[in-house]
C-alpha cells in the first residue's frame, strides 16, 4: 500500500487555505487545490472552529533574526557582548540577556533562538468573557433559550446601556464557543445554535435552493405597492412551506413590518389543503393587520384565487428564482430549522406545538428591529387598529 506524504504548509499555503473557507469554497474545492481529500483540510480548520487565527506580529523592539545571525557570527568570532552590540546599535545588556537566555556562548544558535523567542511571546489575553463570570452565565442561559449570539449582544446593550463591562460583542461569544481553547463557555452550548455546526462558516457559503412552479393568473410582486415593498405599513406578509419526512409541512407566515411570525400546521402540500389552512389562520387577524401575501412559486398555492375570493387578501408571486424577494420569511425559515430539523417528520407537531415555537420567535429580540422583540411591534399594531 502506498501514502501520500505528508504536507507542510507554507504561510502562503496556509493564508491562501484561510482565504478560500472566508470566501465560502467548500471542504473538498480546498482539498483539490493540494491535491488532498475533504478529510485532510477538516481538522486542520477545525483546531481554531473555522475561525481565521489572529496573524501574529513581532514587537519592534524586538530582535529580528537578522539581528540574531549577527549575535551568532560576533560570538563564533569572540567579539565580546559590548562589540556586537555596537554593531546593533542596541543597548549591551539587550544581548547580554539573548545569549544567557539561548545556551550561552557555547550552545546560542540564532535560528533556534528565533523559534524561542516567538513561543515565548505567546502570552494570549484573556478574552472580555473569562473575567466576566456575571457575562458568562447570562450568555449561557440566553442560549439555552436559543438566542443567537447576535441577540445577545444587541439585547445587552438595551439592559445595560451605560455599563460598557457588560457589554460583550457577538463574535466574542462565537469565537469562545467555537475556540473551546479559551475555557470560557462549554462546548455543550453549541447545540442551541441554529446550524448546529462544529465549525464557524462564512457568511458567503449559504446556498438557497431554486424556486419552481407555474402558477395560472398570478400576480407578480413587481405589481406589489410601494408602500408593502418599503414596509411603511403592517398587515402584508410573506409566506412559504417548509419540509419534513413522510411528505409532512408546514405553513410559515412573516408579517414584513414588525417580523411577527405565525405558523400554519397543513395536513399535505396540494394546493387545497394548503390553501384552507390559510384561510383558517387568516380568520384569526384582523383585516386590517392582512392585507396580502407574499409567496414563492410553489405549486401549493396554485389555487391562490380561492385564497383571496375567501379572505380579501391580495396574494402577490415572487420572481422565478428569486427566493431573495421574499427575504423576510426565507430569513425564518432558516431559523425554524432549529426547532425542525430537515428530514424529520413535521406531522407529529400540533398546531399548539407550532403556537409555541413561534411565540418563541416572537419574544425574541430582532437586530433589524433595534433590538425590540416583533411581539412588542406587533402588539403596538394591534393597538393601533384597536
Amino acid at each position: 500500500m502506498s501514502y501520500r506524504r505528508r504536507i507542510y504548509f507554507t504561510a502562503e499555503q496556509k493564508s491562501e487555505r484561510w482565504d478560500r473557507w472566508q470566501r465560502g469554497e467548500s471542504l473538498s474545492s480546498i482539498g483539490r487545490l493540494f491535491d488532498r481529500g475533504s478529510s485532510s483540510i477538516y481538522p486542520l480548520l477545525s483546531r481554531t472552529g473555522g475561525i481565521r487565527p489572529p496573524e501574529r506580529k513581532r514587537s519592534r523592539f524586538a530582535l529580528t533574526l537578522i539581528e540574531r545571525e549577527v549575535v551568532s557570527r560576533g560570538i563564533a568570532a569572540c567579539h565580546s557582548i559590548r562589540a556586537i552590540a555596537r554593531e546593533l546599535c542596541r543597548p549591551a545588556s539587550t544581548v547580554s540577556r539573548e545569549i544567557g537566555r539561548n545556551g550561552g556562548y557555547d550552545q546560542y544558535r540564532a535560528a533556534a533562538a528565533d523559534d524561542q523567542a516567538w513561543d515565548r511571546a505567546l502570552r494570549p489575553k484573556p478574552c472580555k468573557l473569562a473575567t466576566n463570570k456575571y457575562l458568562q452565565r447570562v450568555i449561557s442561559n440566553k442560549l439555552t433559550i436559543n438566542w443567537s449570539p447576535e441577540q445577545i449582544a444587541g439585547w445587552l446593550k438595551r439592559r445595560y446601556p451605560n455599563e460598557e463591562h457588560n457589554y460583550v460583542s457577538h463574535e466574542t461569544i462565537y469565537r469562545s464557543l467555537f475556540v473551546q481553547a479559551r475555557g470560557v463557555l462549554k462546548k455543550e452550548l453549541m447545540q442551541y445554535l441554529r446550524t448546529k455546526r462544529t465549525m464557524r462558516r462564512s457568511r458567503h457559503a449559504s446556498l438557497k435552493r431554486d424556486g419552481l412552479g407555474q402558477i395560472k393568473d398570478a400576480v407578480s410582486i413587481s405589481e406589489r405597492p410601494a408602500c408593502v415593498e418599503d414596509r411603511a405599513v403592517s398587515g402584508h406578509w410573506e409566506g412559504d412551506l417548509i419540509g419534513g419526512s413522510r411528505n409532512s409541512y408546514i405553513a410559515t407566515l412573516v408579517e414584513r413590518q414588525t417580523r411577527y411570525v405565525m405558523l400554519v400546521k397543513v395536513a399535505n402540500k396540494d394546493t387545497e389543503s394548503v390553501v384552507s389552512a390559510l384561510i383558517k389562520q387568516s380568520h384569526k387577524l384582523p383585516n386590517e393587520l392582512y392585507k396580502s401575501l407574499t409567496w414563492d412559486r410553489g405549486k401549493e398555492l396554485a389555487d391562490h384565487k380561492r385564497f383571496t375570493l375567501a379572505t380579501d387578501i391580495d396574494v402577490y408571486f415572487c420572481d422565478p428564482q428569486s427566493p431573495w424577494q421574499r427575504g423576510s420569511n426565507e430569513n425564518t425559515n432558516r431559523l425554524l430549522r432549529q426547532y425542525f430539523p430537515k428530514g424529520t417528520d413535521l406531522s407529529v407537531h400540533s398546531q399548539a406545538h407550532l403556537n409555541k415555537i413561534a411565540r418563541q420567535l416572537n419574544e425574541r429580540p430582532r437586530k433589524t428591529l433595534q433590538f425590540e422583540t416583533p411581539a412588542e411591534r406587533f402588539n403596538q399594531c394591534v393597538a393601533s387598529t384597536g
